[in-house]
């Protein structure tokens, strides 16, 4: 298995998430996003995992992003994360406020 490297932005469907995972400090999961003019449904989380760092002079832990390792409907398996702190970007520019982000697609 490999891994292809996207690192783009995906489209949630805000209609299809699942806040489940909000007891234990994850954001509300899309179950359909839209990449690439494509609309994909997630099938089944293989994995879930949060990526976590020390805050800036603290000494307590912050969660950074939370990642999914997804299979879509066609059998696709992408890993997906969500980025607690959008990324700043240029003004007015969709990519300044995207938080969802496609990292790669095992081939």
């Amino acid at each position: 298995m490999s891994v292809q490297f996207i690192s783009e932005p995906i489209i949630p469907d805000m209609e299809s998430m699942d806040t489940t995972g909000a007891s234990r400090g994850e954001p509300a999961f899309p179950t359909r996003f839209r990449w690439r003019d494509r609309d994909y449904t997630v099938a089944e989380v293989l994995e879930r995992r949060a990526e976590c760092s020390a805050r800036h002079g603290e000494g307590e832990q912050y969660t950074r992003k939370h990642w999914y390792r997804v299979r879509t409907d066609d059998g696709t398996v992408m890993s997906i994360y969500f980025e607690r702190q959008a990324r700043t970007g240029k003004a007015g520019s969709r990519a300044a406020k995207t938080r969802w982000w496609l990292y790669g697609i095992e081939t």
